[in-house]
């Protein structure tokens, strides 16, 4: 009986990481692909970093709005599960 409890036991952890089980309540982030302002394809020369945190742009025009109100963009980007880079 014990054995067959451990063998059980063992197949249900390796089918859960098999299948790429994630802890509950913690979700994978994607990096950031697009502009947090217009969603345009971002350009890795124009960034701000704030708070620990590099965000890109597409634009500078973007970067400008941006700083007007940070954490607006930052917690769009949570929103859509982006995580921005860390500041170098």
């Amino acid at each position: 009986m014990r054995k067959i409890k451990l063998i059980v036991l063992l197949g249900v952890t390796l089918g859960l990481l098999t299948c790429g089980w994630n802890m509950p309540g913690i979700a994978q982030a994607d990096p950031q692909t697009k502009c947090p302002v217009m969603n345009g394809k971002i350009d890795e020369k124009i960034f701000a970093d704030y708070q620990g945190k590099r965000i890109y742009f597409c634009c500078a025009s973007c970067l400008e709005e941006f700083n007007k109100d940070p954490e607006k963009y930052l917690k769009k980007m949570e929103a859509e599960g982006v995580t921005p880079a860390k500041t170098p």
